[in-house]
């Protein structure tokens, strides 16, 4: 009986060891050839291991050796290959004169990614700011926002921490200042590189107040910012989520949920912030999900981890890193509000806002922008949007983005 359970746990481990392979041709970039020659690899010791059944306990342990090796091999073809779709013109082939590329680059001594998309190099810069701290959206904007590559270069940033830059600063200096500071960096390189005077700053959620950091701080690098659903006072924030989502669940009679609420007690906590926030976040998240004005609600977070750009250690990133930072960062966000913090900026600002978003509170973004000075400043609301205006409104968020923010500066 002993015997027989080894044999089954082995078999599960080698099944294990053999996911990496498997996950190749479906969820990484890595050209068959070498899918199936380390498919083949697998094969070869799963044979090698039955056939040697006279040597049985030490043909397993060298197979399962090997297997190892063959699957960490797996796992860096899938980083060595990840890569961002060319642009297609027509005829099915590389648009001339686009650019569609992932790259590392050095950002204050550390190494981080960016994925750069465009139909024409001669067009102004976006850079992305994603929400988090510790979000990923290389894959999401080219899918979902593939329009905006026709007036942009579109530049989408893995800030450290986060996705593909996970490993480029230590956890403990994670810090906003360093955020400010890499992106503004990451500014300087995209003008040189480009040979743009200014660029555009389109934040959502945590890169909301990221980019009006980094526009407060060094102005003439860009030519407006566009927050999407405004981050104001985080503190604040935290505790309108906490009191939304209980009410919800007593009006609701979820008895459970609201109980687990009370018990644990209103923001601000200690220690792992995100195991305490992330119930009643995700309990505000369902409901905006099943609210029937919210337009495509919901997100496409299988599709887009597995899309080329992501490896698969960076897939595990992926969701580390939204854990990870958020632990490291979002304590250090409670003393933020921007009301009293950022009440000048330099440059035209942009607050895209969903009527119904209840993860990020609308009134703080609406007080905010009435007590902002800044030479241009507009609030628009997505009146059929949550938290996600540019996911759930997409044509009305390229045509805000092309015909007021473009419009406008041209």
């Amino acid at each position: 009986m002993g015997g027989v359970l080894l044999i089954v746990l082995g078999l599960l481990l080698l099944a294990a060891l053999a996911l990496p392979v498997g996950l190749l041709p479906i969820a990484s970039a890595a050209p068959a050839p070498v899918w199936v020659l380390l498919g083949l690899a697998d094969i070869a010791l799963l044979i090698a291991a039955f056939r040697l059944a006279p040597r049985r306990w030490m043909a397993w342990a060298i197979s399962l050796a090997v297997w190892a090796l063959v699957a960490a091999l797996a796992v860096g073809a899938s980083q060595r290959f990840a890569t961002t779709p060319p642009i297609l013109g027509a005829d099915g082939h590389p648009l001339p004169g686009s650019v569609a590329s992932l790259e590392q680059v050095e950002l204050n001594g550390s190494q981080q990614w960016i994925t750069v998309r465009g139909r024409d190099t001669d067009r102004p810069v976006l850079l992305f700011l994603a929400g988090g701290p510790g979000g990923s959206q290389l894959a999401a904007t080219r899918i979902v926002l593939s329009e905006l590559e026709r007036h942009f270069v579109v530049v989408n940033w893995d800030q450290p921490g986060a996705g593909k830059s996970y490993h480029a600063v230590p956890f403990d200096q994670l810090t906003p200042e360093r955020a400010i500071a890499d992106g503004l960096a990451l500014t300087r390189q995209l003008r040189e590189r480009f040979g743009q005077r200014q660029i555009y700053l389109v934040g959502e959620s945590w890169g909301t107040a990221l980019g009006v950091w980094m526009a407060q701080r060094e102005p003439q690098h860009f030519a407006a910012v566009v927050s999407v659903a405004q981050m104001v006072d985080f503190a604040q924030t935290d505790i309108d989520c906490y009191n939304l989502a209980l009410q919800i669940a007593r009006e609701r009679g979820d008895a459970k949920t609201a109980a687990s609420l009370e018990a644990q007690g209103p923001p601000p906590y200690t220690g792992n912030v995100i195991d305490k926030e992330a119930p009643y976040l995700m309990y505000l998240t369902s409901a905006m999900d099943r609210n029937p004005a919210i337009h495509n609600p919901g997100y496409n977070t299988l599709g887009e981890i597995g899309g080329p750009e992501y490896g698969l250690y960076d897939k595990v990133s992926y969701v580390r890193g939204v854990l990870d930072s958020y632990n490291a960062m979002w304590p250090q966000l409670w003393g933020a509000d921007l009301r009293t913090q950022a009440t000048r900026l330099e440059v035209p600002i942009y607050i895209l806002e969903g009527r119904h978003d209840i993860n990020a509170s609308p009134y703080l973004a609406e007080d905010y922008i009435n007590r902002l000075d800044a030479p241009h400043k507009e609030l628009i609301w997505f009146e059929h949007s949550g938290h996600n205006p540019w996911r759930n409104e997409t044509v009305r968020f390229v045509e805000v983005m092309v015909g007021r923010v473009l419009g406008q500066a041209e």
